[in-house]
């Protein structure tokens, strides 16, 4: 018997591969399919089913091609109602892989059709827990995200997912080991641990929501205190997962078309499409197309994508390091924004030998910073961190304006005033500063190495340490 999970940091998500014998599933597959086909393939085994543990809302599974291209079923738990050919199994059945079962245990209330799948091994005993978002390792799955679909509300969904962890999942063995479809990082739970995995015995100790004596109401009240409005893709990338999506080698083609510089700024101007330059963002300060928006791909760059780009219809045009504008196109599709028209041939330097205008932000030290405010006294400071990181512990005078919500920052800004941006390390404060520089905000300077760099300077009064809040 053979157990892989295959971790993909940039969404915090698992994926699972299981083979007995010539016999193999996966469990919450990628939209990437052919490492699960290959893997397969060298092991000489025939993917024969696909675990969906639910409609996901944070990624696109690659559910619906990678049955195409092997001729495995999709299995979905009961209440599941998806618009193409799976099999919607019933609580309790059994699935043969190999040597080992599958079972099924329906566990709504992250969703209603939520459920995990209980492996046992050659010997009939009970091994591993693909608990999907039912159960994370030191959280659970948060219980707002299906409201409208359940026509329930948050604290009844809660409710149900305290039955389905109670009757279902914390009867098991001890030593049952969970394997979730998430780790920390992701926005379907609010506290989840950086394992991503562990035995059951060691969360029914330590994961507040299996406390033995928890009432209901406890439960319902500790699961859904600190929840803040889940990303705006979240119901579209649910559509794409229960109706079905584009091949993913049909969006790869149309992604990953080179422009020559003029076809790039034609295409700007016909389409309307977002300018998304992926490189790092101590590099794009130094030069970039002007109202181009940066978000690098060597950061959480799918779940900003997610956050920030409210229509995933939205034609996006891609600025990428040489070699990288397949990976970024395959990183945008894996959170349904399949409608990247093209990538810029040559990079930046092209745009620049065309003798096309090209953009700077004004970028300096933590160093640089304090000896301003030494001169100016009041200098105006924004933090782009979340709310809880800020109320931790923050510079004493800056104001909170989390780049999640960017949009409701331009009312705060003065664009007649420098103002001087950080978050904790760089990533997420170029993103906020190209997107205010494409709306008119010139004055805006980013403060490199974010808020590490400003504490470790010494330069600057910093507020009591509190411990942070479990809020997204």
């Amino acid at each position: 018997m053979k157990i892989e999970q295959i971790y993909t940091g940039c969404l915090a998500q698992g994926a699972y591969y299981i083979q007995s014998g010539k016999d193999a599933a996966v469990i919450d597959p990628l939209r990437e399919i052919q490492p699960y086909i290959t893997k397969a393939a060298a092991n000489g085994a025939t993917i024969k089913y696909i675990f969906e543990t639910h409609f996901h809302a944070d990624f696109v599974s690659g559910h619906i091609d990678l049955a195409k291209a092997t001729g495995a079923t999709i299995v979905y738990g009961p209440l599941a109602a998806p618009a193409f050919a799976a099999h919607i199994a019933k609580d309790n059945e059994v699935f043969k892989l190999g040597d080992i079962t599958i079972k099924v245990l329906h566990t709504p209330g992250h969703t209603m059709e939520s459920t995990c799948y209980l492996l046992a091994d050659e010997d009939g005993k009970d091994t591993a827990l693909f608990s999907g978002d039912t159960l994370f390792i030191g959280d659970v799955g948060r219980p707002d995200l299906a409201q409208k679909a359940a026509h329930m509300t948050q604290e009844e969904l809660a409710s149900t997912l305290f039955d389905s962890l109670r009757s279902k999942i914390m009867p098991l063995a001890d030593d049952v080991v969970v394997y979730p479809a998430h780790g920390a990082g992701s926005a379907c739970g609010k506290n989840m641990s950086k394992e991503t995995s562990d035995s059951l015995g060691r969360q029914k100790q330590f994961n507040y929501a299996l406390r033995a004596d928890m009432t209901r109401d406890e439960f319902i009240k500790e699961v859904t205190t600190g929840l803040m409005p889940p990303p705006a893709y979240f119901p579209q990338n649910v559509k794409m997962n229960r109706e079905g999506y584009e091949n993913i080698a049909d969006v790869l083609k149309h992604g990953t078309q080179a422009l020559s510089v003029d076809a790039f700024e034609a295409a700007a101007n016909e389409t309307g499409a977002l300018m998304l330059d992926t490189r790092a963002p101590e590099v794009f300060a130094q030069g970039f197309i002007p109202n181009s928006v940066n978000i690098g791909i060597d950061g959480n760059f799918a779940p900003w994508v997610g956050a920030l780009i409210t229509d995933i219809y939205q034609p996006i045009l891609i600025i990428a390091e040489e070699g990288r504008a397949e990976e970024v196109v395959t990183r945008l599709a894996r959170v349904g924004y399949d409608h990247s028209i093209g990538y810029l041939q040559g990079g930046i330097d092209a745009w620049r030998k065309a003798g096309k205008e090209v953009d700077v932000i004004e970028s300096i030290t933590a160093e640089e910073l304090g000896a301003r405010l030494a001169k100016v006294p009041g200098l105006p400071i924004a933090d782009v961190r979340k709310e809880s990181e800020y109320f931790s512990e923050h510079i004493v005078g800056a104001e909170n304006m989390p780049l999640d919500y960017v949009n409701e920052q331009v009312s705060k800004l003065d664009k007649n005033k420098t103002t001087y941006i950080h978050c904790a390390g760089g990533y997420r404060s170029m993103i906020f500063n190209s997107i205010l520089r494409a709306r008119g905000f010139d004055k805006l300077v980013d403060v490199k190495g974010g808020f590490k760099s400003i504490k470790d300077s010494g330069q600057f009064h910093i507020t009591d340490y509190v411990c942070p809040t479990t809020m997204l």
